[in-house]
């Protein structure tokens, strides 16, 4: 695809694409919501990452508890995990039952970066 055609295409998913800085690293990230799910790729190495599948599971109590697994790639952050958690909530508070398809491409697994990362993502979400 050319410039000119890429400028005139118009994707039927609906996405919100945006780059943010923290700790002075620049973060790309893409926002898709397909109609049966969220996908949230956030990237800093221009690669998708490890990928996490996140949802919510209605239990026999009032309270919901939420399911988050690596599909592939780094299984030993546990700050992976909380990143997807931390949005799967949110989608699910704001009224969605969506599962969330998470890819992070970090070299910087910090609580500051992720938490960033969270930040923005709900800034700018399509739910």
């Amino acid at each position: 695809m050319d410039d000119a055609s890429a400028s005139t295409y118009s994707s039927p998913v609906r996405h919100n694409k945006f780059s943010v800085k923290i700790k002075e690293s620049k973060i790309d990230v893409v926002i898709c919501s397909y109609e049966d799910h969220f996908l949230v790729i956030a990237t800093q190495i221009g690669t998708m990452g490890t990928m996490m599948h996140a949802r919510k599971e209605e239990g026999m109590l009032n309270t919901p508890t939420f399911n988050v697994s690596v599909i592939f790639g780094k299984r030993d952050v546990p700050m992976l995990l909380a990143c997807a958690r931390q949005l799967i909530e949110h989608i699910s508070n704001s009224g969605s039952s969506k599962p969330l398809t998470l890819s992070l491409g970090l070299k910087d697994h910090s609580t500051e970066v992720l938490k960033g990362i969270v930040s923005a993502v709900i800034e700018n979400r399509l739910w």
